[in-house]
């Protein structure tokens, strides 16, 4: 019998945004919300706002810095901080206990996501953007911000593990405050120098960062956690999970889009002169994206953790936090950064790129061998 709980028998999509179709056998873009189904058609319609914007109002950067927090102008950090909070009311902090039920899980997540992971990252970025050093840094960051959201979609899409992957993803969520600012000094500051690799890049704060991931990572993170607590308090998990997260859940992306238009406002002229450039920040993404979900997958195979399991490492190891490193890249590289820009990029491809990754685990599901006792295969 499925481990699924009668809350979790609800689509995750339909916990985000809209109303899906209900049946399992559907087509998988049929099976996204119709917000998430078009998000890049939001995000290339967000970007062209924002260009038209930029040129229509040329004192638009000096409007938005009137109020700051920290680095960042108000209406962006609001922005921010909006795109952030549904996220982490998802997360169901309560299944943290259930991190020892299988210590190969675990063990191959967190190898995974936080040392193969950025690693990788790293890896491409010097290797395919070694003349665009803002750029690189931005997607070095984007390889740290594990993803947290969008990955309980694509793993209930390809008939994963959901409970383990609510684990997987309150464990990064509670991680990456602990751990990005040091990762972020790392593999920006010390690494490089290490390998005699051109620190062009080098104008970086530690403590800039650290300060950005606890603002725009810390501050949701707290709601999100207390909302869930007192929301199941007082209402009951049904409630919350049926009823409020779809509320909240556009939320999310209306931050994202709100971000998006700001961003190509302020950045236009460099966008629309370096059209090439967006091109090239999306190469690395594409080989880790593809490359990530590939080993992950044969190494949760190899280790005969069946197929529900093993599709759920390998989406939670391939998918990143978009948010959380547009956040920190403006938050401490400012919002006309390069940082920024590699940073909005993700999201635009991350759609496709992993509606066809489902695809492709569907079909390893029905053409390799899996242990008898994976019950889901029968999903």
């Amino acid at each position: 019998m499925s481990k699924r709980s009668d809350v979790g028998m609800r689509p995750v999509s339909e916990m985000v945004a809209g109303a899906p179709v209900a049946d399992p056998e559907a087509p998988v873009l049929a099976r996204l919300s119709w917000l998430d189904r078009f998000l890049p058609v939001w995000i290339i319609a967000a970007m062209v706002i924002g260009l038209g914007l930029g040129r229509a109002i040329p004192g638009l950067a000096d409007a938005l810095d009137t109020v700051q927090v920290g680095s960042v102008s108000l209406p962006i950090a609001v922005g921010l901080l909006l795109m952030m909070y549904p996220v982490l009311a998802k997360v169901r902090y309560r299944q943290l206990d259930r991190v020892t039920g299988d210590r190969r899980l675990l063990a191959s997540s967190l190898l995974l996501n936080w040392v193969v992971g950025p690693a990788l990252m790293f890896t491409l970025a010097w290797l395919l953007l070694p003349d665009l050093p803002d750029y690189r840094t931005g997607l070095i960051i984007v390889g740290l911000a594990r993803c947290i959201a969008m990955v309980l979609i694509w793993n209930d899409l390809s008939c994963g593990d959901r409970e383990a992957a609510a684990v997987l993803v309150a464990i990064n969520s509670v991680f990456q405050i602990l751990a990005f600012g040091l990762l972020g000094w790392f593999y920006v500051s010390v690494l490089p120098g290490w390998l005699d690799l051109d620190q062009t890049d080098a104008h970086f704060s530690v403590t800039t960062i650290v300060v950005s991931v606890l603002v725009f990572l810390g501050i949701p993170l707290v709601a999100g956690f207390l909302t869930r607590t007192i929301g199941e308090r007082r209402k009951g998990q049904d409630w919350y999970e049926n009823r409020f997260l779809p509320r909240i859940g556009p939320i999310a992306l209306y931050g994202l889009l709100f971000t998006i238009v700001v961003l190509f406002a302020l950045q236009g002229h460099t966008i629309t002169s370096q059209p090439w450039d967006v091109v090239r920040i999306a190469a690395p993404l594409l080989v880790y994206f593809f490359v990530m979900f590939g080993g992950s997958f044969a190494l949760g195979h190899r280790l005969g953790l069946g197929y529900a399991k093993t599709s759920t490492l390998a989406f939670t190891a391939a998918g990143n936090n978009f948010e959380l490193a547009i956040a920190v890249a403006i938050g401490v590289f400012g919002v006309t950064s390069g940082q920024a820009l590699a940073g909005v990029v993700g999201p635009l491809i991350e759609v496709p790129v992993l509606v066809a990754l489902v695809y492709l685990a569907l079909a390893l599901r029905r053409r390799l061998p899996w242990p008898a006792s994976d019950t889901r295969m029968a999903a």
